[in-house]
């Protein structure tokens, strides 16, 4: 069947869906090469040349889809993604899954082959309508020759979310017959723009929190603390500076800011837990084992903030009581008892002492990068998963400033993905942005450091802490089996995966600036540089033999401190 017989051309349906996205406040869109998606592609080129829109190509899909991430969550508005059929739309699968838990709002525009050559063998042809599952708030069909504006209204409608879901990925398929080419003058700057408007999606500095909290209704005083898990927001660190709380602050949760937030509460937790009468919990804590422990304990009276939908979990799965109002949650942590900021901070002073002394100055540790890259105060930073983001949450100090804006990716805190993601939040918030991530971290996301020459460059530094092989392990249950001899070498070999790449190869191969730092001075000072425009890769080069040792030690020293009474 032709298209003439069936309805609308490839390109009239691929303009009228960009007329209805750029209608609705969408200005970014990702797209990796391909011919299926070729009607797409034209439509963009054209919105791009009248000023609509703007584009950024990468040359895999799964790249796209985690840059598309970081500028989503940078601007705070939904981003388009265009990928061809067949494969490439199943190497978005990890960054849709990544938005799913982080209700990031990103829209697949999946070009499809139209459904007379499905099951028929046609290269590059599969099922890929309903291809993201669960991960996606909705996946809409839009069939060869058909008019799009019934699939994109609810599409837009389920990016947005509702009372009782969250934002998220959304999936709208295109079926493309040919030709895929333009074949008219016509273009999309002289298209009819639709009128679907769903709601319009504000920049980031439009939708700042509400910091103000009212007072307890009653003058009963209580021993609550407050933790601050990825994604808190600034409101978590009013709210307990409000009540003169501790509180303790996940890096990535942009709370950790203030005399009131506790640096080294991780392992302070073992000797503060029995004291504890209540918590409350903003966003999503997944650092630690302490955290979890307190908020599963069966003494404890405890309540997460939740003023709208959480895309991280399902509603009745977690002991905590969702409060969405702010005198009822006041009200329920109650106003300090006498002397309980002051006992946590007096703890938090010995802990820093135990520390220090167990550290080289001159060494430059997990923890000492840490320090240096907090303190280093850059506009965007981004944390690498296992060891680097748990490194920050023990070094970073809550009194300096740190960055302007602190992004992981905790939605499932995967390694996949975190340069394509760290290339997105420097695009979408057009600030200076440094990701610091472990060796194996990079190696996943190597390929992602190549740019098009066509392609303006944002200004980035990726930060390797480089100690040849995945170091967490070794400070979980697998360091035993390996003390134990039992597996031999399986556990180095199967969980540290040790490697020896060169990095100063690659840098070269993509053309970055390369730095191999091993002094906290030099990192210092090198951090402090920074030109425009500039790509830099820089090494820590690293060991990780007592890493195992060393954090036991320093846990054990800090378990043995005494509770003080003020």
């Amino acid at each position: 069947m032709s298209a003439q017989q069936d309805g609308q051309r490839a390109i009239a349906t691929a303009r009228e869906v960009l007329c209805a996205l750029i209608a609705a406040g969408i200005r970014d869109l990702v797209i990796s090469p391909g011919s299926r998606s070729a009607p797409l592609a034209y439509a963009a080129a054209e919105a791009e040349a009248a000023g609509k829109l703007q584009i950024h190509v990468r040359i895999d899909e799964r790249s796209a889809a985690f840059m598309a991430l970081g500028i989503s969550q940078a601007t705070q508005t939904p981003v388009a993604i265009v990928a061809t059929s067949g494969s490439a739309i199943g190497q978005m699968l990890p960054a849709v899954m990544e938005a799913n838990h982080t209700g990031t709002a990103l829209l697949v525009l999946s070009a499809d082959r139209p459904d007379e050559l499905h099951g028929t063998g046609a290269s590059q042809s599969t099922r890929q309508k309903n291809l993201f599952g669960e991960h996606v708030r909705a996946a809409l069909n839009v069939p060869a020759g058909h008019s799009p504006a019934t699939a994109l209204e609810s599409s837009l409608a389920a990016l947005r979310g509702n009372a009782l879901t969250a934002p998220g990925p959304v999936q709208l398929n295109l079926q493309f017959r040919d030709p895929l080419t333009p074949e008219d003058d016509a273009s999309i700057d002289n298209q009819p723009w639709t009128q679907i408007h769903p709601g319009n999606w504000k920049p980031a500095a439009d939708k700042l929190p509400d910091m103000s909290w009212p007072r307890p209704e009653a003058a009963t005083t209580r021993r609550t603390v407050v933790v601050a898990g990825h994604g808190a927001g600034a409101e978590a660190q009013a709210f307990a500076q409000h009540l003169g709380l501790p509180l303790f602050a996940e890096p990535s949760s942009n709370a950790r800011f203030s005399a009131n937030a506790i640096r080294h509460y991780r392992p302070l937790i073992a000797v503060g837990l029995e004291q504890i009468e209540r918590v409350v919990l903003f966003g999503r804590s997944t650092l630690s084992r302490p955290v979890g422990q307190l908020l599963a304990a069966e003494h404890l009276d405890s309540v997460i903030w939740e003023p709208s939908p959480a895309p991280w979990y399902e509603s009745g799965r977690r002991r905590e009581v969702p409060v969405a109002n702010r005198q009822e949650l006041v009200d329920f942590a109650g106003n300090a008892a006498q002397g309980w900021l002051a006992s946590w901070q007096h703890l938090d002073v010995q802990a820093q002492e135990i520390r220090s002394a167990m550290q080289d100055p001159a060494t430059l540790t997990g923890a000492g990068a840490a320090t240096e890259i907090w303190n280093a105060a850059v506009p965007q930073l981004l944390l690498g998963s296992s060891n680097i983001v748990r490194d920050f949450d023990l070094a970073a100090d809550p009194l300096q400033p740190g960055a302007g804006r602190c992004h992981a990716n905790r939605g499932l805190a995967g390694i996949d993905g975190t340069i394509s993601t760290a290339l997105g939040l420097a695009i979408g918030s057009g600030e200076r942005t440094l990701a610091v991530m472990g060796d194996i971290t990079f190696a996943h996301d190597a390929s992602s450091l190549i740019f098009s020459p066509d392609e303006q460059k944002p200004t980035v530094d990726v930060v390797v802490y480089n100690d040849g092989g995945g170091a967490i392990f070794s400070t979980l249950e697998h360091g035993q089996v390996e003390l134990s001899h039992r597996y031999g070498n399986s556990v180095e070999r199967l969980f540290a995966t040790p490697q020896q790449m060169n990095l100063a190869a690659l840098a070269e191969g993509y053309g970055w600036e390369y730095h191999r730092v091993s002094d906290p001075a030099e990192l210092a000072s090198l951090l402090a540089q920074s030109t425009p425009q500039q790509l830099r890769l820089i090494e820590i080069p690293a060991e990780r033999q007592s890493l195992r040792a060393d954090q036991l030690e320093l846990n054990q020293r800090i378990a043995q401190l005494s509770w003080p009474e003020y």
